[in-house]
C-alpha cells in the first residue's frame, strides 16, 4: 500500500486501537517493544504521515524550537545570524526537532511571545539580542516556559544562556590600540540597552582607565544597529575638530558602514586611522582591506552550542550556561599612531 494514510487507516490495518498505535509511534514505554516495532514497520510500509495537531495533543510537544527575531532592514544581510541559524537547525535536526524563525516588529515582540507560548506552538524559545533589562525574559520566567537567552541580562534569577565575554573582547581591542600608541580612541556602539553593547562599552572604558587615559565623551557614539547608523556615526567622528586616531565598532552591521565612511574620506586604514570591528567585515565588502576583528567562535558553532543548551533544558531542566572567550584577529586596518 502506498500514499499517505492517517492514524485510523493504520490502526485498522493493524487491528489495534488508535491510542495504542499513537503511543507506539510516540515511544511510550507502556507499549511492548514488539508491538512498537510492528507499528513502526507498518507505518513506513503504508506511508503513514502524522497529523501534527493530533501529535501535539497526544504528546504535549510541538517538536519545534522557536526564535522571535525583530527583523530590521539590514538583518537579512547579517551573515553571522544566518550562520547561527544554520548551526541551530543542523543540531536540532539530529534530535528530531524543527527550528522556526518568527519575524516580529522591532521593539514590539511580546505579543508574538504570548501567542507562541499560549498556543504551545513551540517547546522552547531562544531569546536573541538580549537587553540589560529584558521584559521578554521576565515574561517567559513568569510563564515558566523553557527558554535559552542568546546573551546574558541583568536578571538575577537562574536561567539558561549562551554568551561571549563582551567586556573582555572590547578591553583586548583597546589594549591593542593603546599598545600602538593611540590615545584618541573612539567607539561606535549599538544601542546601550542591548546587553552586549553595554558589556563592550564597559570593556572599552576599563581599558582606557587602566592605561590612565580619560575617555573623551565626544568620542563615544551610540547609533542604530544598521549600516547607515555606522556610516553616519563614523562621519560625525571624522568631522570633529580633533578626530580620533583609532576606532572600535562594537558590531559587524554598523562596522560595515563605518568602514565605508573611513574609506570614502580618503583616509588610509592602518596608517591615517586604525579600525577594529567586532566580528569583522566580510572580505568582499572590505577589499582591499582585511579588517582587524574581535573574533568569536563561528556562527555555526554558536548555533550548535545554543541548540545543545536547549536540548539539555528540555531533557532534564538544567540551566546550562556557556561563556566563550573572544580573540583578536589581526588584519591590516590598525597599526601605530602617526606622529
Amino acid at each position: 500500500m502506498t500514499g499517505k494514510v492517517n492514524l485510523k487507516a493504520l490502526s485498522d490495518a493493524l487491528g489495534l486501537s488508535r491510542t495504542t498505535v499513537s503511543r507506539a509511534l510516540n515511544g511510550y514505554d507502556d507499549v511492548s517493544a514488539a508491538t512498537r516495532q510492528r507499528v513502526e514497520d507498518a507505518a513506513r510500509a503504508m506511508g503513514y504521515v502524522a497529523d501534527p495537531t493530533a501529535r501535539r495533543l497526544a504528546t504535549g510537544r510541538a517538536d519545534m524550537i522557536g526564535i522571535v527575531y525583530p527583523f530590521g532592514g539590514d538583518d537579512l544581510g547579517d551573515q553571522r545570524f544566518a550562520e547561527v541559524v544554520a548551526g541551530i537547525t543542523e543540531q536540532l535536526a539530529q534530535h528530531q526537532y524543527d527550528f522556526v524563525i518568527v519575524a516580529a516588529r522591532p521593539n514590539a515582540e511580546l505579543k508574538t511571545y504570548r501567542r507562541l507560548v499560549d498556543g504551545k506552538l513551540v517547546d522552547a524559545l531562544i531569546v536573541a539580542r538580549t537587553l540589560v533589562d529584558d521584559p521578554r525574559i521576565r515574561y517567559l520566567q513568569s510563564s515558566a516556559f523553557p527558554y535559552v537567552a542568546y546573551g546574558r541580562t541583568g536578571i538575577a534569577e537562574p536561567y539558561a544562556w549562551f554568551d561571549f565575554d563582551n567586556e573582555a573582547g572590547a578591553r583586548d581591542a583597546v589594549r591593542r590600540l593603546i599598545g600602538f600608541g593611540h590615545r584618541r580612541i573612539a567607539m561606535i556602539s549599538a544601542p546601550l540597552t542591548l546587553n552586549f553593547a553595554a558589556g563592550r562599552r564597559m570593556g572599552f572604558l576599563s581599558a582606557m582607565r587602566e592605561a590612565g587615559i580619560a575617555p573623551d565623551p565626544a568620542l563615544l557614539v551610540e547609533c542604530p544597529f544598521t549600516r547607515d547608523g555606522g556610516l553616519c556615526a563614523a562621519q560625525s567622528l571624522l568631522a570633529q575638530a580633533e578626530p580620533p586616531t583609532a576606532l572600535l565598532v562594537d558590531n559587524n552591521i554598523a562596522g560595515g558602514g563605518a568602514l565605508r565612511a573611513l574609506v570614502d574620506s580618503g583616509l588610509r586604514l592602518g596608517q591615517d586611522i586604525s579600525l577594529i570591528v567586532y566580528d569583522g567585515v566580510p572580505p568582499d565588502a572590505a577589499r582591499p582591506y582585511r579588517v582587524t576583528a574581535v573574533a568569536q567562535p563561528t556562527g555555526r558553532a554558536t548555533g550548535r552550542a545554543l541548540a545543545n543548551i536547549v536540548l539539555r533544558l528540555l531533557a532534564d531542566g538544567r540551566h546550562g550556561q556557556q561563556l566563550e572567550a573572544p580573540t583578536i584577529e589581526a588584519g591590516n586596518t590598525d597599526g601605530p599612531v602617526r606622529v
